[in-house]
């Protein structure tokens, strides 16, 4: 059941009819679905729906967790007193879900990569009144880009937001798949002690070939990172180059993408979701992987099939899989992903979706969103490199593989 908050300038009622001293809900059933409305009355007044994680009691216990409907970006303040209506939700699956309810009168639209709300090409005709759509963090792949295009909806993302936290994220993925270090801790936490059982299957990331599939802005701080490591090489591929100043000669660029997965010991997923990639890591193209090799996914979990990747591991094909992202987030409790392991029982790094949401991040992307936000209500253009779509058209490089309105060409894809 969804529980219903109504925030206005004079009083804050629950369905319970308690009146409350702060917009927090306590003592809920963490299980439930919430909704929390923070209006006022106002003649320019915007409809904003966001569609964010529930964060229950450590939401409460920790402010910072900006991300989640609780704390709701740290805008509901703001908005309210400027006037604004604010709905916020983490009920978002179905046609009888809150989110569905909303959009179709909202004028901005919040998402998160962390919990997102899925905005098909069918909702986006039902948005009337849909201008905006902000992602609050990076990765705007839930939103029907094409369909926004064709309603002149405005598409923005906090860019950069997230750089630091998945890139950091990715190489300790990468360490604790070489090192094997999951069922290690596993055996401490069993009160087991087995040191043959984990060493047979741990080693060294030095002297190891480790490649990146796209080398933006988070590919490319995960290969200066594995600079300290020592590694035999440090590949990457990308269907652009890098700028000139970017350029080092550790850093090699593999032409084809086969080839570069045949050397790789390691491979780590750093390119954008998009018509191209979905589904890019199929049976075919694993099999081109080194045998034994680890793959990390911090990208997007559409980008590896799901079943591929089991079948790999279970064959010894892949050695290990891990990151945090799944092809359906929150993912369901009989996902493959969540038990699967290579032939020696191990090799399973994988997280729920939050490389891109430490404290940090939410700092980041929390701020990024208001400004977009504020930006929009005052008229004002957004920051270049935050636009995905705007005016019908692509804006960014990322989805730069997307047919663009003015010239009808298509570059190439990865």
């Amino acid at each position: 059941m969804s529980t219903f908050l109504r925030l206005s300038s004079t009083t804050r009622l629950i369905s319970t009819h308690r009146t409350l001293t702060s917009p927090r809900l306590v003592n809920q059933n963490i299980n439930s679905a919430r909704t929390l409305n923070f209006s006022t009355t106002s003649s320019n007044m915007v409809k904003v729906l966001a569609v964010l994680y529930k964060g229950g009691q450590a939401a409460q216990e920790e402010p910072r967790l900006l991300g989640t409907i609780e704390n709701s970006l740290g805008i509901s303040d703001w908005l309210k007193k400027e006037g604004h209506e604010f709905i916020v939700t983490d009920d978002k699956e179905g046609p009888n879900s809150e989110f569905q309810k909303h959009i179709a009168d909202a004028e901005i639209l919040v998402t998160t990569p962390f919990h997102p709300g899925y905005l098909t090409a069918d909702l986006i005709e039902k948005a009337k009144n849909l201008k905006l759509c902000v992602t609050a963090g990076v990765g705007s792949d839930h939103i029907d880009l094409n369909a926004a295009n064709k309603k002149n909806i405005t598409v923005a993302e906090v860019s950069g937001s997230n750089v630091v936290s998945v890139a950091e994220h990715v190489v300790m993925s990468i360490l604790l798949l070489v090192r094997n270090f999951v069922p290690a801790h596993e055996q401490i936490i069993a009160d087991d002690w087995n040191v043959a059982q984990i060493a047979r299957n741990a080693y060294d990331l030095e002297g190891k070939v480790v490649g990146t599939v796209g080398c933006g802005r988070i590919g490319y701080r995960v290969l200066e990172r594995l600079q300290g490591f020592n590694c035999k090489e440090l590949l990457w591929f990308d269907y652009t180059d890098l700028p000139e100043d970017k350029k080092k000669a550790e850093f090699k660029r593999v032409e084809k993408l086969e080839d570069m997965l045949a050397k790789c010991d390691v491979v780590t997923i750093n390119c954008p979701l998009h018509e191209k990639t979905k589904g890019l890591f199929n049976d075919e193209l694993i099999s081109k992987m080194k045998k034994g090799a680890w793959l990390v996914n911090t990208a997007r979990g559409a980008i590896c099939d799901r079943n591929a990747v089991k079948k790999a591991l279970e064959s010894g094909h892949l050695n290990g899989y891990a990151g945090d992202v799944w092809d359906v987030q929150p993912s369901p409790k009989n996902h493959p992903w969540r038990h699967a392991f290579n032939t020696l029982g191990g090799g399973n790094g994988m997280v729920p979706h939050y490389s891109g949401t430490t404290l940090d991040a939410q700092a980041r992307y929390a701020n990024g969103a208001k400004d977009i936000i504020q930006r929009y209500l005052a008229g004002k253009e957004q920051e270049p490199a935050n636009l995905i779509v705007i005016d019908g058209d692509y804006a960014s490089k990322a989805y730069g593989q997307r047919e663009k309105k003015a010239t009808g060409q298509k570059p190439a894809g990865p």
